[in-house]
Parts: C-alpha cells; sequence; structure tokens
C-alpha cells in the first residue's frame, strides 16, 4: 500500500468517524479510556495538552513540533518612541509563578510527548533565550537526544525599544530523537535543494510571520506568537514523510496543521483556548491540497531507505571477483585488492572494509567507501561501486 492509498483510506475513516465534541473528549481523558488515533488525525482536540497526549496512544506519532509558552515574564506594557503600545505576549498561558512551576510543566508535557512520540520519530521544539536552555536540559534528562539546534534568523524582528539590550534577531529550535541511537527521518537531499544544492546549514534565514500571511481579526493578530509558514515548511519536510502523523501539542492559530495538509501529512492540534481554535479551524479549511502524487510529495532520501547491502554480497551474485582491483576517488595509482571475504587489501597491507580502507587513505577522515572506490568497468572506464550496488538491489532484491 502506498502513502497515497494510506493517506485516502485515513480521510475515509475520518468521514466516517467525527472528532470527539469538546465534553466527549473530556469525559474520556476524567475517564482514562484511550482516544483511537483515528478519532484524532486532522482534527484540534480542546484541552489540557498532558492530559490529551496521555489520552493518546503509545508511540502513535510520527514527528511533533512544539511552540510552548516561552515564560517572557513581561513586568508591563512595552511602548515604542513614538508612544503606541507594542502587541507584544502578555497572555495568561504565558505566566508562571516561578521558574520551577515552568520547568515543572515543561518536564510534564515533554514527557507526555516522548510517550506518544514513535520509536523513530523525533520532536521540534521552538524558544527563545528567556526558555530554550531550561528545556533542552529537561529534554535530555528524560533521554531524548538531541540532533540539532537549528537557529532561526529572523529578517525582520522586533527591535529592542528601550535600548537597553542587543535586538533579540533569533530564536532557536532543539530537533531531538526519542533516545541515542535511534533511526528517524531525516529527508537530506531534499534539505540541500533549499541550500543552492549545498547541504543545510543549522542557522535558517527567515522573516517572520507578518503581512497577508498573518492571521487578524478585526485588524488585530489573532494570535501574539504565530510562526512563519516557512519555518514549519522545513521542520516538516525535513522530518517526515506523506502519511505521517504530525502533532502539534501548542495549536495556537494552526501554522503546523496548515501546512501538514498542504504536504500530504496527518495533523493532530492540542489547544485550550476556543478562540484560537476556531480561528485555526477556519484557516485549515481554506486550504484544498493538491492531489497526491509520490512523485510531487515524497521527497524521501531513497539511498538511506533502501534496503542494506554488504559489499561481500556482491562477490557472491558475481558483480566482483577475489583478486579484482580496485581504485581510490579514481586515482589509479591508490589501489586495493578484493579478497574472498570482502574485505580490501591496500598495497601497504592495510586490510579492512570499503570504509575502513577509505578512511586509512584519507588519514583518518570519515569515508564512505561506496561513493569513493571505483572498478573497471566493460566499457574501459572507471565507474564508482555504488552503481553495482544499484544493480545487486534491482537484481537480487527486486
Amino acid at each position: 500500500m502506498g502513502y497515497g492509498d494510506i493517506s485516502r483510506k485515513c480521510l475515509e475513516i475520518i468521514v466516517a468517524m467525527p472528532s470527539y465534541s469538546k465534553e466527549e473528549l473530556a469525559e474520556k481523558v476524567e475517564s482514562q479510556v484511550p482516544i483511537p488515533i483515528e478519532r484524532a488525525l486532522d482534527r484540534i482536540l480542546q484541552g489540557d495538552c498532558v492530559e490529551i497526549l496521555n489520552a493518546l496512544p503509545e508511540k502513535s506519532v510520527d514527528l511533533i513540533f512544539a511552540d510552548p509558552p516561552y515564560n517572557l515574564q513581561l513586568q508591563g506594557e512595552l511602548y515604542r518612541p513614538n508612544m503606541t503600545r507594542v502587541d507584544a505576549v502578555v497572555d495568561a498561558w504565558d505566566r508562571f509563578e516561578s521558574f520551577k512551576a515552568y520547568d515543572e510543566f515543561s518536564r510534564a508535557w515533554l514527557a507526555a510527548c516522548r510517550r506518544v512520540l514513535k520509536d523513530t520519530g523525533t520532536i521540534w521544539v521552538i524558544g527563545s533565550y528567556h526558555n530554550i536552555y531550561r528545556v533542552g536540559a529537561i529534554m535530555q534528562d528524560l533521554g531524548y537526544w538531541i540532533l540539532n539546534d537549528v537557529i532561526w534568523i529572523k529578517t525582520n524582528p522586533m527591535p529592542n525599544f528601550r535600548g537597553v539590550r542587543f535586538t533579540n534577531a533569533h530564536e532557536t529550535l532543539i530537533w531531538a530523537g526519542k533516545a541515542k541511537g535511534s533511526r528517524y527521518t531525516f529527508n537530506h537531499h531534499a534539505m540541500k535543494e533549499f541550500n543552492g544544492g549545498k547541504q543545510m546549514r543549522s542557522d535558517w534565514v527567515l522573516p517572520i510571520c507578518s503581512g497577508s500571511e498573518r492571521v487578524k481579526i478585526n485588524g488585530k493578530k489573532a494570535h501574539p506568537t504565530q510562526k512563519p509558514e516557512a519555518l514549519l515548511y522545513r521542520v516538516i519536510l525535513s522530518s517526515s514523510r506523506p502519511g505521517d502523523i504530525v502533532l502539534d501539542p501548542f495549536f495556537g492559530s494552526g501554522t503546523t496543521g496548515a501546512v501538514a495538509r498542504k504536504l500530504h501529512r496527518h495533523w493532530i492540534g492540542i489547544e485550550r483556548e476556543e478562540k484560537y481554535i476556531q480561528v485555526a479551524w477556519e484557516r485549515i479549511n481554506k486550504i484544498t491540497p493538491a492531489r497526491f502524487s509520490a512523485e510531487v510529495f515524497d521527497v524521501s532520501d531513497e539511498r538511506r531507505l533502501a534496503p542494506r547491502v554488504s559489499f561481500a554480497s556482491l562477490l557472491e551474485a558475481g558483480l566482483i571477483s577475489p583478486g579484482q582491483k580496485l581504485y581510490f576517488r579514481k586515482d589509479r595509482e591508490q589501489v586495493a585488492t578484493i579478497r574472498a571475504d570482502g574485505k580490501l587489501v591496500l598495497e601497504d597491507g592495510t586490510v579492512g572494509s570499503i570504509h575502513q580502507t577509505g578512511k586509512h587513505l584519507m588519514n583518518g577522515s570519515p569515508c564512505n567507501g561506496w561513493q569513493h572506490w571505483y572498478f573497471v568497468a566493460a566499457d574501459g572506464h572507471l565507474h564508482v561501486i555504488d552503481e553495482l550496488r544499484a544493480l545487486y538491489r534491482k537484481k537480487c532484491l527486486g
């Protein structure tokens, strides 16, 4: 069954099985009856995020994006030099009595997220200097394994109107796996396309949400911390696949759901505030994604997902032979001989795998032997041995 079939089947289930009302959901949570994942897909679940997360099935979510309260600790209203008031975050949901209270809140929702995250899933958490260091430490305490911290550099940040500090022109995203050594999705080659064909860096230069993208009610911001869709596009495209389930425990104005819908991912939003739920529903319901096509929406790294092949397997298949010569990086002066067990023997006597011998020739630098060793093909030219691996997959693995 392909991703498109999975997506259509899940949507059929949702149409036949509507989401819970606020009252039904509260009753489920209170009675501790698990919520079937099909009843949560592409829906906003209203209530406390920890309670709802604990009611969802364990290991049911592929990707989490969390934009939690930052605990900004604003003491009063902020004004510009022209005495117009800054529309800052002054809502009750961003107020905590102490750092201890904020830490307890953070530990609770992060632990609940880890429970619903699949072993192959990852989580993104965004924050500022007010909270991200505390959040990162708690994540490590809970067993998450940090893969990257990504700096979102804002091209149009809000200035520091009082002139007493540097302009805070960035936010930090922590990207983490569920545990050390866990497998996870990363569409490396797709991300290179967003960086001129080069490896995507961990500093992302993107504008804040403004203009027509900013959702407004009667001319005022519908949500004070709405994130730009460009940011979520990069997060979701890089670390999920079509048909995956993307969860946002602080759904707000629904940016995560909007982008997930456009990219043919399922989404689950959790939100307490009725006013934000209304905004998010109206926003997402206006989106009609293009018809699903794997060629368009599946940007998974084929090499990373392909079946593993050992170099020795090529010997058994007759694609290479004992005693055959290989050449490192097309250099006919750097020669290795293939042993009957699939290891290589260098001219200086070093014996090892295609990777180990490559590392030896590169003075200890990491080496992917599939990309660096070459053989003489029937046409007399040097071809990279990765071509033989591809041929083996096609010939022997179908």
